[in-house]
Parts: C-alpha cells; structure tokens; sequence
C-alpha cells in the first residue's frame, strides 16, 4: 500500500505526527532504524517539530538546530507554524532554494491557548481568505520545483464551528499536495474521542488530492480500521507511538499485508531506550540529552514491572553511564505486556477555546492576527 504526495511516493501510508519535544532527529533516526530492522525497509513520512515560519525566516539559533536532518534521512519532511502568507513565502522560499527539506507541511491544529488566543493555530482556518492566502503563499514559493505543500487541520473551534471542510476544499484548490485532518475540535483538545466520521466526510468532500486521517491510532488495527471506515489515503500517527518508536514497522508491516513483527521484551527496550539516549546525546550534547530522554522513561516503561525507586532513579538520569547502570537492573527476559497498548501521552481536558476579540465576526476577514506569529518553535 503506497501513498503519493506531490512527487513524494511513499511505500507505506503512514505519517510520523510532527510532536514538540519529541520529534526531533534523534526520535525520527530512531524509528527509522526499528522500522528497518524489524519490518526489512523505511517506508513513511517522518515529520520533524513544528518550527515557526518567522523565526525561520529570521534564522534564530534554536530554529535552526531543530531543522536538523540526519545524512541519510530522505524524504526530510519540514512542518511550518504560520500566520502571515508574506512570512510563509519567504519561509517556504528559503526552504526550497536552500535545500532544507523535500517536503513542507503546515500546521493548523495545535490547540494550545496561548496559541489560539492570538488567532494561531486551529483557530485560523475560520478565517477563509486569510487560510488560503498563506497555503497559495507557499504552494507559490514552491513553484517549479519538486517540494509539495501539504495542509493539516483540525475538525474545526468548537462544535459550533466546524472548518475542515471549507479548509480542505481552499487548501486543494491553492495548490496542496494533500491534506489531513486531526478528527477532533480545538474544544476538545487531546481528550476524548476522535470523530473519525469527520475524516470520512472530508475524504468525500475532497476528492482530488489524498486525505489523511489523524488521531486515536494507538495500534495497527487502529490504522487498518481508520482506513476502511473512512475511505482515507493514509494514517497520521502521534501520540500511539510515544514509548513505541517500533510502532510503524507494525503498521507497516499490517497496512502492507506482512506479519507484524513481535512487540520487544523488556531487554529489548532497554536497548532502545540506550539507543535513544545515544541519539539525543548526539544531538543535544549529554547532558541536555539525558534531560530530553527523561520525560520518554514513563512512556517507554508503562506496563513494565519496575520498583518505584528504579522508576524515579530512571526519570531523573543525567549521564549515559548512569542510565547503563540503571537498565542493567531490568530483567530483560520480561515480555511485551498487554496492558502497556492503547491510549498514551497527554489528554487533558476539553474546554473554551481562548480567542482574539471579535474573531468571529467575518471568516472572511484576512486581516493578519497581530503578535500571533511570535510564539517559539515547537509549540
């Protein structure tokens, strides 16, 4: 089961979730190489943290760093916070004639409220010609070129607002190479369930361009059920795969028509985990390294049998050799448990969505929000 993106071909529909904190180069290297190991090749997308199109522009140190590429990761995949199209096209602009990425996508969802407050984020789309003026913005960057824009977006505010129609019809008729939807509101945040009958209407409503769908694949029948329920092109996977880099060998493997290879024991983890580890050392230096790996312990030991003790030594780690000495204390012969499956990472609770003053006057004001474009990359 393949999926085209623009001039993109990818061998398998499925769609790393651009995820701040997490999904820098270390975690994308990481899954790739499981994914190979355990499903003989890499075959999706593999986004990198959402970075912000005006400190891109800018070149702030930060931003830079977290563009970082590994040498022989292709397709690089590049996820844009925007608001402004002159700033998109400038962002998408410096992207392609610097060879930074093979693909951009850009990001309407996140529902943070410090976000949304000032017009970000999932609360843009409401705001029509404005939402297709920055996807024509980069589309129009990218012109001549083999970099396709893709457009991911929330089912809309609240349920009295919904977007992801009008967005996706505007997003494909200025140019996007697809898009995708996150099946919940803004309102919702990450708690609930996701509608994924919203996917399926979106799919029906376009019908020119591939549709993913997002939320709640924490599993491979999740993604094979998504897929058939919906009439969607591919899975886009975020929160499933925290503490779980294996997860695409699986859904690979199960979205292909091939054995999925058997969940690790707990030596096998360990052995992730010291990968992991080794990975953001490499890329942060140890010791801001070591502070990133720690808020992965809980995820990749949940289920595991471990004292509390071993558990809070683990989340405060602080030097690769501390942490060899610590894994060396899990029995390694432990199997995968079955209760470590299913839902994980952040919930929250659903809850107004904070807004500009009078932003739901006129959808069709283009007005850019003012300061919405100063947040810090990542989220």
């Amino acid at each position: 089961m393949t999926l085209q993106i623009g001039s993109l071909e990818l061998r398998s529909p499925v769609v790393l979730a651009p995820m701040a904190g997490v999904t820098n180069v270390a975690f994308r290297t990481l899954c790739r190489e499981l994914e190979i190991a355990r499903a003989g090749s890499t075959s999706g997308l593999y986004v990198c943290e959402m970075v912000t199109a005006r400190a891109l522009v800018e070149r702030q140190p930060a931003t830079l760093h977290m563009t970082t590429f590994a040498p022989e990761e292709s397709p690089r995949s590049l996820q844009l916070y925007t608001v402004d199209p002159d700033t998109t096209y400038d962002a998408a602009k410096m992207i392609v004639d610097e060879n930074m990425a093979d693909h951009i996508d850009m990001n309407f969802g996140c529902p943070v409220p410090k976000v949304t407050r000032k017009g970000g984020g999932a609360a843009l789309p409401y705001k029509r010609s404005l939402f297709g003026r920055i996807v024509a913005a980069a589309v129009k960057a990218t012109e001549g070129t083999s970099v396709p824009v893709t457009v991911k977006f929330r089912i809309g505010i609240d349920d009295g607002h919904h977007t992801h129609l009008d967005a996706g019809r505007i997003a494909a008729g200025e140019g996007a190479a697809a898009v995708a939807l996150h099946a919940r509101t803004a309102a919702q945040r990450y708690s609930g369930t996701a509608d994924w009958s919203q996917i399926a209407r979106l799919k029906e409503h376009v019908t020119d361009i591939p549709v993913l769908g997002n939320g709640d694949i924490f599993g491979a029948d999740d993604a094979a059920r998504m897929m058939s329920e919906t009439g969607c092109d591919g899975v886009v996977v975020g929160r499933g795969c925290l503490g779980r880099p294996w997860l695409f060998a699986e859904l690979s493997a199960a979205l292909n028509g091939r054995p999925e290879p058997t969940p690790p024991n707990l030596g096998e983890v360990a052995q992730i985990m010291r990968r992991h580890a080794e990975l953001l050392a490499d890329h942060h230096g140890e010791d801001r390294g070591l502070r990133e790996l720690r808020k992965h312990v809980a995820w990749y030991m949940r289920g595991f049998p471990a004292g509390s003790d071993l558990r809070v030594k683990m989340a405060t780690v602080s030097t690769l050799g501390e942490l060899d000495s610590l894994l060396a204390q899990l029995d390694p012969t432990v199997p995968f448990p079955k209760d470590a499956e299913g839902p994980r990472g952040r919930q929250g609770s659903p809850g107004a969505v904070s807004l500009p003053e009078g932003w739901l006057d006129d959808p069709d004001d283009a007005r850019v929000p003012e300061g919405a474009d100063l947040m810090h990359s990542g989220g």
